[in-house]
């Protein structure tokens, strides 16, 4: 059974960076694409970036770009995202998702999710 777990999250003042983690388990890490998704209270659902092999890299929300970093490590199954110069804007939870081989925008068209971790920026 396919397991998807992040870490990372926690409370920073804005300015402040932190480091997001998701660790894929029982799936061919390197086939998956794999997506950050964040959603704050009362919003939908929205692609943050995507990685997936032989692609490179996908930034999906303007916000990110500039200031999220994703990267990945196929021998270490897991998938980072470095988020710097956090605004109160970005608090949300975020979720690691992941799909066979192609990086999609959508939230439907992932097939596996993490429980989420919460990011909370103060002011």
């Amino acid at each position: 059974q396919v397991q998807v777990v992040e870490s990372g999250g926690g409370l920073v003042q804005a300015g402040g960076s932190l480091r997001l983690s998701c660790t894929a388990s029982e799936l061919f890490f390197e086939n998956y694409a794999m997506g950050w998704f964040r959603q704050a209270p009362g919003k939908e659902r929205e692609g943050v970036a995507c990685s997936a092999r032989g692609r490179g890299v996908t930034y999906y929300a303007d916000s990110a770009k500039g200031r999220f970093t994703i990267s990945r490590d196929n021998d270490k199954n897991t998938v980072y995202l470095q988020m710097n110069s956090l605004q109160p804007e970005d608090t949300a939870i975020y979720y690691c998702a992941a799909r066979y081989l192609i990086c999609r925008s959508r939230a439907a068209d992932y097939d596996y999710w993490g429980q989420g971790t919460q990011v909370t920026v103060s002011s």
